[in-house]
């Protein structure tokens, strides 16, 4: 079967109307408004998928417009996966940052569920083979960023689909953020977890995008491409459109709201700092602190006329994680243009400024844990010798070229 020809009709779907399953009739029919991928052949019925052996890789954030989850809505309609598989944080999204729901049957649906997070392909292969999937199903939402772990679970699925000689279809999302990349570029050699393959911080692409891009760049050398890989189109999205209409499901615990995602590219570097990220407070990674800090690294960033962005002097105490308990004071980061808001850059300013003013307070995880969200040393040593935003950042304006470069054939969007 020619590998675009799977799906091929799920790119021109009609209107969405009267063929549409009761779960699925929604406002996206009207001219202009944004449809996902799930959208679309929810008002189909899912009959795509009728006689196929459907795994769904997805969690809550896998939702049609009217907030029905797509599993539900696939059983509602008569077409019942044989399996449901969670990645971090869980198919219903009951764990924390690290943590997953283990394997269940699902009480809504009786729906088996697979604990996708942490498996490499030969697992997850063995997962597929298990449960008899031939088609296996991915949606989620992404954030947008390198080290966010939902598009290196999906790269490791395409691995075991291509073991398994199974179909891999992506539910295509609008990414939250837009479409433009920024930040440095992965060192194969600091691959983790939360960096498998040398893409840059802020990679601008669809997860849609994104599963072309690994298909064709890194599967070939690394077990094979997919035998079949189609992606049903996101209608009515722009590559700079960041309001379309759709709700907002948190991604994760510690990602509640679409502010958050703006930022996270860029202040979750502080994951890697000894200072809270805002983890155990109500507006995660818009709050950065540490205790012994003023008001005065708020001064030094607004003087620094960052684009996009404004920082309040705020004071909190974490209920978790770093810092439980005890009172910290930092910045609050408040967008105020997110067209003209750089996440990575503004993260950087953020270290250099705070390294500058508290020599005493700021310090890297022992791990340097940075080295892994920056994709190598460079980041941590270059603040270290006292670099500045610019120098840091213009260091990898060659490799982010290059990146935009090779990313173009595999983009979908205007």
């Amino acid at each position: 079967m020619d590998r675009r020809g799977f799906l091929a009709g799920a790119l021109a779907v009609p209107a969405l109307g009267a063929a549409s399953a009761p779960a699925s009739a929604d406002p996206a029919s009207a001219a202009g408004a944004t449809a996902t991928g799930a959208e679309q052949l929810a008002a189909r019925g899912w009959r795509r998928f009728a006689g196929r052996k459907v795994g769904v890789l997805t969690n809550p954030t896998g939702v049609l417009r009217d907030h029905t989850h797509v599993v539900d809505s696939m059983v509602a309609a008569g077409v019942r996966p044989v399996a449901a598989f969670g990645p971090e944080h869980g198919f219903r999204g009951t764990a924390q940052a690290g943590g997953s729901e283990g394997d269940y049957l699902d009480p809504r649906t009786g729906v088996p569920v697979y604990d996708a997070y942490g498996a490499n392909a030969t697992k997850l292969a063995g997962m597929f083979a298990k449960a008899g999937v031939d088609t296996v199903v991915f949606d989620i939402a992404d954030i947008g960023a390198r080290f966010y772990t939902y598009i290196w679970t999906m790269y490791t699925a395409m691995q075991a689909a291509a073991a398994t000689g199974a179909a891999f279809v992506v539910l295509d999302r609008p990414n939250p953020i837009g479409g433009t990349a920024r930040g440095p570029q992965l060192d194969p050699a600091y691959a983790t977890g939360v960096g498998r393959k040398p893409i840059v911080q802020q990679h601008g692409m669809t997860v849609g995008e994104l599963a072309g891009f690994f298909d064709g760049e890194f599967l070939p050398e690394d077990g094979g491409r997919v035998a079949e890989l189609d992606v049903v189109e996101v209608r009515g999205w722009r590559r700079d459109q960041l309001d379309t209409g759709l709700p907002w499901v948190p991604p994760s615990p510690n990602v509640p709201t679409r502010d958050t995602a703006l930022v996270y590219p860029g202040t979750c570097l502080f994951e890697g700092v000894l200072f809270s990220e805002g983890r155990g407070t109500t507006r995660p990674f818009e709050t950065v602190g540490a205790p012994g800090l003023d008001w005065r690294w708020a001064e030094d960033l607004n003087a620094a006329g960052l684009p996009g962005v404004r920082f309040r002097e705020t004071h909190f105490a974490p209920t978790f994680n770093k810092f439980a308990g005890t009172a910290c004071a930092g910045v609050a980061v408040h967008v105020t243009d997110p067209h003209r808001f750089d996440a990575v850059r503004t993260g950087v300013a953020m270290i250099v400024t705070a390294k500058a003013r508290y020599p005493q307070q700021f310090g890297w995880r022992p791990d340097n844990w940075i080295d892994k969200l920056t994709g190598s040393d460079r980041l941590r040593r270059m603040v270290d010798a006292g670099a500045g935003t610019d120098e840091v950042v213009g260091a990898w304006a060659a490799e982010l070229a290059a990146f935009r470069h090779t990313r173009r054939r595999y983009l979908r969007y205007r």
